[in-house]
């Protein structure tokens, strides 16, 4: 068998393999009798550190506990025999002890076999290997003299070790040498140079070798003088490595393919790759040494082919093809499963590998060829397959497959276990599995047996499940439901069965609400120092505590209080520039878990701009260019350009323009005669920045005005004047020194020339002498000592104004109603308002009302303004019944003319307003006596007054009106006939011709009470309540001549004697058939009552004679039905104990009853 292996480094050296894949198969439990099974090996090939000891590891299960043994280059290896190994107690792993020993007496190939009753099972063939670090040969290096562009290679050539060193160039001062596209290092490790320059000269080029000790060693120094004398010039690129055009290279599967080319050229090559007929891998290639070296991690068969590497300069380009052939260790496509049989049952043992070349199989059992133990009835072999046939007890074995080919090999143990066994549920009882809704829920049902159990599901104890959407049941007995819904909640039962018995588990599953973010964080924007808020609202299961995490960046957040985590939220305080990025909301339960994130930008005012520089300077205009400042996560909006004016205000910055936030110059127009400085602010949705810094100083030269004063207006203070006023010009706009104003002004609509003044830097001119109120065309031009302004507009204004002359005449009044005049005038000419005409003043008092000739006039006088050229207007709310004077003025914006002559009107009579007040005064039995005062506002003569009344009750229901009518003269009256305890209620009002005023506020009355502002209805004042009581008077009346009676005739009321035999009466009812009462009876212990108290109520004392129902009655606990006949019991208080008081147990009289209800 060729065993080619590869090498291991000395700390991968112990490394272990763990052949889960060769117990893939149904696991025995171990209280069972099972063949070995390796479980731990160490690898095929194996370098020792000769310093250190040497590990082989051996480790296996079974039943009984396996037993070790090894051998070494195929022959027994007698551990017990060589002091200097020893085997770790319960396993087979090997421990070499070779300090101070040779080492190379350990090498060689080893093999672990572990034993029990039912098998064997082989370890790897372990190649032992000591690591080795030769020497280099000395050597005497020539200085290697080139001339500058050529191409030079220097040899490493280091000494092989176990395993190949790694090759590395440095100085003498143990500094890498430098590596670009020009010089580089080839796999093999020698030093290419695609062409030299005479920095390239040195004395010092040294090869240095790390081996797997860690021990490094040095090549001699090489020593490299370039030469400049006759240099070679550009050429077209051509390959250093590999040779030739074509090559070929051989890669097993699942290496890496390394290939390499290296070119010389000047300038210096660029190397590119491609595959012919295909692409290279995504994800498996990288380019290393500068795109010099192109390698492909786990290679497979369709990654052979030809690989084209380009060299390429400016002068041309050079290729290479590197031929590619895959082969292939062999490599498991199914290794063989451990199988476990029940006597009578066949099995089959699969071994499938491939390779290239195709691999040989060779069947092993025990560890020997299966053909030295085959027997008549034994196992069979088909190329990769064993099938026992009719298995019996006690034929357990272990069998091995060994695939080889010029590669390698692969050895795989499997175990043939009969056993007769009856089912085991190996998953725990109750189980209780639990699942987020809509995922897959795996109920485990583990079994053993042999025969291999059946296992079957049910849920809550009665449904057979079967292979049915939505569930799945796997060949190991896994229950899979592939989304799970609450309804699928509940008990599940799986049962094992084969011919030896049968075994049943129950386990549980609940289905959980999936954990949901529901309110998810939001982008956030926060300025530096403000705060920035991020929720995140979660719905959960109720059974399941759900717990949240923020993350900062995919990391925790940083150890600061200004992170305040909440229930549902992280709230950051005062921002800073580190806290943006994406925060990440959590939230996790044992099941499951959702997150959200958002980013938080941090904002700020921009940062100043920087570096103003003035270019283009012009008379009139320069360009203003600058660097913006950082924009702080938000972007710049605008620039704003301010200036300030050295000459005319110095500290004084005013804004000039603005500008895109995507510009950094601005064309700035200027005046002349300024002393500029710029600065620039930029402004975001923040802010604007702070200013940058000024700008150099740019002086404009003088020039005449470009304009002249605005707002020029003439209009005079004082007859006879006109006064010319204007906004002048300020520094900015004088455009040079020696600022002044021609003003020019003469009569409109006259033939005259313009009369002009020059005045300095003012804002207005006085002209004396004018006539009042005329028209005047005025211009104001603004000159320096560099000329004049433009033309300037001529603009109207008057002379001064004087107080008007005449007054309105043919004033006239026409009064239409009673509260209302309207006057009309005669307006004044035009020439003698002497003015602009503002309008009119109508002035009016009262004079008098005209029922009293003798009335003092009214002083007070009223004006109302009628603006504009009116000739008429309404003077409102007059008083009715009156005598008015009115006269009327024009004015002008200096003041009013004469009045006009007093015109005197009236006005005809109104209703009259209320009467000033309405009282009820001696009350009577039955009578009211009313008296009022006449209104204030009789607005005309009274005629007559008007009285109503009605009684009224609790609701408000009116009873027959009355109205009285009383002459004028008559503020009182008397009211009679009107019923006793009835509420009334009154209105009164006053007449004139013109009609009714207005009623008095209403006002409510007792008949014999004074005013009753509450209207609730006493009960005594009901007519039913007086008649029941006066029918409940007649019936007591009645009973007491009845009583008087039969006590006059001797009758059933010996009273006295029943008072001497009984201390507590009870009341008996009365006998139906003669009305009298029945007898009573009293216990001796109590007298009759006699004597006399006084009761709390206040009746007189009475003696014992009195023959009354008080005698023997509770006063008015007494009750009569509706015909008068007495309801309920005759009794006598019993006589209260001395400790209660001395409380009366008498009631009033009857007559005294029946006074209260009179």
């Amino acid at each position: 068998m060729d065993k080619k292996q590869k090498w291991t480094t000395g700390l991968e050296g112990v490394l272990l393999i763990l052949l889960s894949h060769m117990t893939a198969g149904l696991e025995v439990p171990l209280d069972l009798p099972q063949p070995p099974t390796i479980t731990l090996q160490s690898p095929k090939d194996y370098i020792f550190d000769p310093r250190e000891n040497i590990v082989i590891h051996c480790e296996a299960k079974g039943k009984p506990h396996p037993s070790f043994s090894w051998t070494r280059n195929g022959t027994n290896f007698d551990v017990e025999k060589d002091s200097k190994v020893s085997m770790e107690p319960g396993s087979g792993t090997l421990v070499i002890d070779i300090i101070g020993e040779k080492a190379e007496a350990y090498e060689g190939t080893y093999q672990c076999t572990a034993s029990n009753e039912h098998g064997k099972a082989l370890s790897n063939n372990i190649v032992i290997r000591q690591s080795r670090s030769p020497l280099w040969s000395k050597e005497r290096n020539e200085v290697i003299v080139v001339q500058k562009g050529h191409s030079l290679v220097l040899p490493c050539r280091p000494p092989a070790g176990l395993p190949p060193p790694v090759i590395f160039w440095m100085d003498n001062n143990f500094q890498k040498l430098p590596l670009d596209k020009r010089v580089s290092q080839a796999l093999n490790g020698d030093l290419y140079f695609s062409n030299v320059l005479p920095e390239d000269t040195r004395s010092d080029y040294i090869c240095y070798a790390r081996f797997h000790t860690q021990t490094i060693q040095q090549k001699q120094p090489i020593s490299v003088t370039v030469l400049t004398n006759n240099p070679e010039g550009e050429r077209h690129p051509g390959f250093m490595l590999p040779f030739g055009s074509t090559s070929n290279k051989m890669v097993l599967r699942g290496e890496t393919l390394e290939l390499e080319c290296i070119a010389e050229g000047i300038p210096t090559p660029d190397i590119s790759w491609q595959k012919d007929a295909g692409k290279l891998p995504l994800g498996r290639t990288r380019f290393q040494n500068f795109n010099k070296t192109l390698k492909i991690s786990n290679v497979n068969e369709d990654d052979a082919g030809d690989y084209r590497c380009t060299a390429t300069n400016k002068l041309g380009s050079a290729e290479h093809v590197i031929k590619v052939t895959v082969k292939a260790a062999p490599f498991w496509i199914s290794a063989p499963r451990n199988l476990i049989l029940a006597p009578n049952e066949t099995g089959i043992l699969t071994c499938r590998v491939d390779g290239k070349p195709k691999p040989k199989i060779n069947w092993f059992v025990n560890g020997r060829p299966i053909k030295d133990v085959s027997e008549e009835n034994g196992p069979k072999i088909e190329e990769d397959t064993v099938i026992l046939s009719n298995v019996q007890s006690g034929t357990s074995a272990v069998y091995q497959c060994n695939a080889s080919n010029e590669f390698g090999y692969l050895m795989a143990n499997a175990f043939v276990n009969v056993l007769a066994e009856p089912p085991r549920v190996l998953t725990p009882p109750n189980q209780v599995y639990r699942v987020i809704m809509n995922n897959p829920a795996l109920l485990h049902c583990a079994s053993f047996g042999s025969p291999i159990p059946a296992i079957t599901w049910f849920k809550d104890g009665q449904t057979s499940i079967r292979n049915s959407d939505p569930y799945v049941v796997h060949e190991n007995g896994t229950l899979e439901i592939n989304m799970a819904q609450p309804l699928h909640s509940g008990k599940y039962t799986c049962t094992a069965t084969n011919n030896l018995g049968f075994k049943e588990n129950h386990v549980f599953l609940e289905v959980k609400e999936p954990t949901r973010i529901l309110t998810q964080p939001e982008y956030r924007v926060a300025q530096r120092g403000m705060s920035a808020l991020f929720e995140c609202k979660v719905k959960h299961d109720s059974t399941l505590i759900p717990t949240m995490t923020w993350l900062k960046d995919n990391g925790e957040l940083p150890d600061d209080q200004r992170f305040e985590v909440g229930d549902d939220s992280l709230t950051i305080r005062g921002v800073t520039d580190e806290d943006a990025g994406t925060y990440t909301c959590i939230t996790s339960t044992v099941l499951d878990q959702d997150s959200a994130s958002a980013t938080l930008t941090v904002v700020e005012k921009p940062d100043p701009p920087t570096d103003l520089e003035l270019t283009d300077q012009m008379e009139r205009s320069v360009q203003l260019t600058w660097i913006p400042g950082n924009e702080n996560n938000s972007p710049i909006q605008n620039f704003l350009i301010e200036y300030m004016d050295l000459l005319h205000q110095p500290g004084v910055w005013v804004n000039l323009t603005e500008v895109a936030g995507s510009s950094t110059t601005a064309q700035l127009r200027l005046s002349p005669y300024v002393y500029y400085m710029f600065r620039v602010r930029a402004r975001n949705d923040v802010g604007y920045s702070e200013p940058s810094q000024p700008s150099a100083q740019y002086r404009t030269n003088p020039s005449a005005p470009d304009e002249n004063p605005t707002n020029v207006e003439g209009a005079g203070t004082e007859p006879g004047n006109l006064v010319i006023s204007w906004k002048p010009l300020t520094g900015f706009q004088s455009n040079g020194p020696g600022l002044e104003y021609k003003v020019q002004w003469r009569q409109k609509d006259v033939e005259d020339d313009w009369t002009s003044k020059n005045v300095g830097n003012v804002s207005k001119l006085i002209i004396p002498g004018t006539p009042t109120y005329v028209p005047y065309e005025i211009k104001v031009q603004a000159f320096n000592d560099y000329g004049n302004g433009p033309e300037p507009s001529v603009v109207v204004g008057f002379s001064g104004e004087d107080l008007p002359l005449s007054a309105p005449d043919s004033v006239q009044v026409n009064v239409p109603n009673s509260t209302m005049a309207e006057v009309q005038w005669e307006p004044v000419s035009n020439p003698s308002v002497r003015g602009e005409l503002q309008g009119y003043r109508v002035y009016y008092r009262r004079v008098r009302g005209q029922h009293d000739p003798q009335e003092e006039a009214d002083q007070q006088e009223q004006v109302l303004t009628f603006s504009g050229n009116l000739s008429e207007g309404t003077l409102p709310d007059l008083q009715p019944y009156s005598v008015y004077n009115v006269f009327i003025k024009v004015f002008n914006n200096k003041g009013e003319g004469p009045p006009s002559p007093n015109k005197t009107f009236e006005t005809p009579e109104g209703v009259p307003g209320p009467p000033s007040f309405l009282r009820a005064v001696n009350h009577g039995l039955d009578t009211l006596t009313l008296e009022w005062g006449p209104p204030l506002s009789n607005n005309g003569r009274l005629t007559v007054y008007t009285l109503k009344y009605h009684p009224t009750n609790a609701t408000n229901e009116m009873g027959p009106v009355t109205e009285l009518t009383f002459p004028a003269n008559v503020t009182t009256t008397t009211l009679d006939s009107l019923n006793v305890n009835v509420l009334y209620k009154f209105s009164l009002n006053a007449w004139t011709r013109q009609g009714p005023g207005p009623d008095i506020e209403e006002q409510v009355y007792r008949a014999i009470d004074t005013a009753v502002p509450n209207r609730q209805v006493d009960i005594a004042t009901q007519g039913w309540f007086i008649g029941l009581m006066c029918a409940i008077a007649l019936l007591i009346l009645v009973l007491l001549i009845v009583c008087f009676i039969k006590r006059n005739k001797g009758g059933k009321y010996p009273v006295k004697e029943k008072e001497d035999a009984h201390q507590d009466p009870e009341i008996q009812p009365m006998k139906e058939d003669d009305g009298t009462f029945g007898e009573y009876s009293d216990t001796e212990d109590h007298k009759p009552l006699k004597g006399s108290r006084t009761p709390s109520n206040g009746t007189v004392r009475r003696d014992e004679s009195d023959d009354s129902l008080v005698d023997y009655g509770e006063g008015g606990d007494g009750q009569f039905n509706e015909d008068g006949s007495f309801i309920g019991q005759y009794s006598g208080k019993k006589e209260k104990d001395t400790h209660e008081g001395n409380e009366s147990s008498e009631a009033p009289s009857p007559v005294n009853a029946m006074n209260s209800f009179v």
